[in-house]
């Protein structure tokens, strides 16, 4: 057992030094009793003997009760903490953020998944939740960029709350751009914390950086500085049928992505780049990055703590209802005239 407190112990002789150096106060020159048999005296032992040793009154089992109380409530202050067994937890040592575009342009419905077309961004994200079940051990966290970035979820081994975070996320929730240079720098800035570790960001987007303060080479850069390897996917078929009045002809949903940039930066921080043209492509991009970014399952050991506090605080509950349930025994035990 260990304190978490333990600068709580110097008040423990708080109630000396009040009673030590506080004046008393001035009760009168009334005495009161709970009741009038402890001053009785019997016939054998009156006389001039008993007149001349009066006895002494003084509620001693109150005060140690008191006392005890008083260490209770200290020690319950303190925070006692008791240790469980020894448990080990799975541990690779790596930090890795996600950073998705959530631009207006996510919302194309170019992807097909399960062979239903669906938008780019549900792809991304149902395809990235089975990436995360193969990631236990890893810190994970998550960043949703449009004409701004924001952090949605901080580096955590909860990959459960990483994955309930993806599924809030929708089309335009940070802007309808896209702050691709910001939204490195972000994840740069956040991983920065954990110096010691090997970190990873993975960068899905469909378009070029249109928003921010950054641009991607400057992000890049930084990026690079601090260590930070840089895994990028572009999002998007290249070619789509459209149907006219002039005949069917095709266009290209992804013409405002800009792979030259992707691969300058995944090439400049170590990492790699690659296009994902439908769910086949983008699930083998995570494929990709497990070989690349392997969970190494390491272990480590961990003694789970325990609250002990309620204990000593139950007990000092109890004990404080002695006095008054002994003063309510004496008055029912008083003889009535």
């Amino acid at each position: 057992m260990t304190l978490a407190w333990p600068w709580m112990l110097v008040l423990l002789p708080l109630p000396w030094f009040v009673r030590r150096w506080l004046p008393p106060t001035e009760t009168g020159m009334t005495l009161c009793v709970p009741a009038l048999a402890d001053f009785a005296v019997s016939s054998d032992t009156a006389g001039p003997a008993s007149a001349e040793a009066p006895r002494r009154i003084r509620p001693r089992g109150d005060l140690r009760i008191a006392a005890c109380v008083w260490l209770l409530l200290i020690l319950a202050a303190a925070r006692p903490l008791g240790f469980g067994d020894p448990q080990q937890l799975p541990v690779s040592g790596r930090d890795l953020m996600i950073a998705l575009d959530v631009s207006a342009s996510m919302a194309s419905r170019d992807l097909r998944l399960d062979g239903q077309p669906v938008e780019r961004l549900d792809a991304a994200r149902e395809l990235a939740r089975d990436f995360l079940q193969r990631r236990d051990g890893d810190r994970i966290g998550l960043i949703v960029f449009g004409s701004q970035a924001y952090l949605h979820t901080p580096l955590t081994y909860d990959l459960h709350a990483v994955q309930a975070a993806l599924a809030d996320t929708g089309v335009g929730l940070a802007g309808r751009e896209t702050a691709l240079g910001d939204a490195i720098a972000l994840a740069t800035r956040r991983l920065r914390e954990f110096g010691d570790s090997s970190r990873v960001l993975l960068l899905l987007t469909d378009g070029a950086n249109t928003a921010g303060t950054l641009t991607p080479a400057q992000a890049g850069w930084i990026a690079r500085r601090e260590g930070l390897r840089i895994h990028a996917v572009g999002i998007g078929a290249e070619h789509t049928p459209i149907v006219t009045g002039n005949g069917d002809r095709e266009s290209n949903p992804s013409a405002d992505l800009d792979e030259d940039a992707l691969r300058k930066i995944a090439a400049q921080t170590g990492g790699t780049y690659r296009r994902a043209t439908d769910s086949d492509a983008l699930a083998a991009f995570y494929r990709l990055v497990d070989e690349l970014e392997p969970a190494d399952q390491g272990s480590a050991v961990v003694r789970p703590a325990r609250e002990l506090y309620p204990w000593p605080l139950a007990l000092a509950l109890i004990l404080s209802t002695v006095p008054a349930l002994r003063r309510i025994h004496r008055g029912a035990a008083r003889p009535t005239a």
